[in-house]
């Protein structure tokens, strides 16, 4: 159900990583400029650039966005059949024959955990790639992965049968799409991660792979701008005077 959003997801991927040349050298003339006219100029096209491509900032997020809901459905239904099916009282095997109640041997939350944890590993950079924000998720994602055992405890078996499955699936159809000839078939090229990842905030600060300035030479070159920036506007600011007392010495004339 989710293989689709996941495929799309990838595909935008694709295109922000086209993107990033013309990005980044917009986003370097809007910090570079002082108009506002100019400033207004190049978010218009980077607007228009985003919408030639088809795509959005948030787009990569657009699966587990949705995932979200579906998963919520999937258990609010399965929560109400433990209530209301009577075959789920023996409906399972092993240790979990009676689907309605609590796990108390843990195995089954704790197993979640690790197939949720595995596919975070393993698959979490699919459709990510390029995004700088792939890894405060992925961390957040492995935090989650800890937690949910003990939240998730008291939850009745038949939540878990459910839960295990998809992240199961979930590992399968990860290792699926990394093959060539899988890739090649659904039109999913091969996308190198950047070198150099940019804060994991906005796809507006991104960094150039091709070059790199380490912190202490970073340093100057911002004092320079702002000492830079100082001097434009006590020029600009000159400039005004001079233009008001010309003006006033006009009017006693």
């Amino acid at each position: 159900m989710t293989v689709p959003i996941l495929l799309n997801q990838m595909r935008a991927t694709v295109k922000l990583s086209a993107m990033r040349p013309e990005m980044e050298a917009l986003k370097d003339q809007m910090q570079n400029s002082m108009d506002p006219q100019t400033m207004m100029e190049n978010q218009k096209k980077m607007k228009a650039l985003f919408k030639k491509h088809g795509v959005t900032p948030f787009t990569p997020l657009k699966g587990l966005v949705i995932q979200g809901p579906v998963f919520i459905s999937f258990f609010l239904a399965i929560s109400n059949m433990v209530e209301k099916v009577p075959s789920f009282k023996g409906g399972g095997a092993f240790w979990f024959t009676d689907l309605t109640t609590p796990d108390p041997m843990y195995a089954l939350p704790i197993l979640t955990g690790l197939s949720f944890l595995a596919t975070v590993e393993l698959n979490m950079q699919e459709g990510m790639e390029g995004n700088p924000m792939a890894g405060t998720m992925k961390k957040f994602s492995r935090g989650l992965a800890v937690v949910t055992i003990p939240f998730t405890a008291s939850f009745p078996k038949a939540i878990f049968c459910y839960w295990i499955t998809s992240n199961l699936f979930s590992l399968v159809y990860g290792f699926v799409l990394k093959h060539k000839p899988v890739r090649k078939f659904l039109n999913l090229p091969d996308i190198n991660p950047p070198s150099d990842p940019a804060p994991a905030f906005s796809f507006g600060g991104l960094k150039n792979p091709n070059t790199s300035i380490s912190a202490g030479e970073s340093e100057p070159i911002k004092a320079e701008r702002r000492i830079s920036s100082s001097a434009v506007m006590s020029q600009r600011i000159r400039n005004l005077e001079k233009q008001v007392k010309g003006r006033n010495k006009s009017k006693k004339r």
